[in-house]
């Protein structure tokens, strides 16, 4: 089979949600040919999809600075893996950029989810302030751009807002 074929068909797998079997055919035309940085975060999707976060991160990260060419909302879904990535694999200080990238290329409805995912790396580094401001951020786009489960998440975070601000002000910070 041609190899150009043999990358066709790893694109319809990709859009069809068979990110396995994409990923395979991927780096195997990638072994061959060294793929360009947009199939390289193709494949560092793939891995996000498999759960696999490390190597998510080794793809998208590298891919990430060659990728400003293309659509703000293309950009975002690879910013948006990587961030969580690094979420998942507990590194925040890592996330942090990744996630603020993904603030510039989102779309308006989505910021709430990032400034919420934020929060959390700042508090889970222990700056509670940057931690709350985040949240109230996140709070303010979930009451604007509400969805299914923006109830459930506005209560939460009005209690984490408070539990923080409370803390901050008996511990001074």
């Amino acid at each position: 089979m041609p190899d150009t074929r043999k990358l066709g068909i790893a694109l319809d797998y990709f859009t069809g949600g068979k990110y396995h079997e994409a990923l395979i055919m991927f780096l195997k035309l990638d072994k061959r040919y060294k793929l360009n940085p947009r199939f390289k975060a193709y494949i560092g999707l793939c891995y996000y999809y498999e759960w696999d976060y490390e190597q998510a991160c080794k793809y998208l990260d590298n891919a990430l600075p060659s990728l400003t060419i293309y659509a703000p909302a293309e950009r975002s879904i690879y910013y948006n893996a990587a961030a969580e990535s690094h979420f998942e694999l507990k590194e925040y200080r890592l996330a942090i950029p990744v996630y603020e990238m993904g603030l510039l290329t989102c779309r308006q409805s989505e910021k709430a989810n990032i400034f919420y995912k934020l929060g959390f790396c700042y508090m889970l580094i222990g700056k509670t302030d940057i931690a709350a401001d985040n949240f109230k951020s996140a709070l303010a786009y979930y009451k604007t751009y509400p969805d299914a489960n923006s109830k459930a998440r506005i209560t939460q975070l009005k209690n984490m807002i408070r539990g923080l601000e409370t803390n901050n002000t008996t511990t001074g910070s």
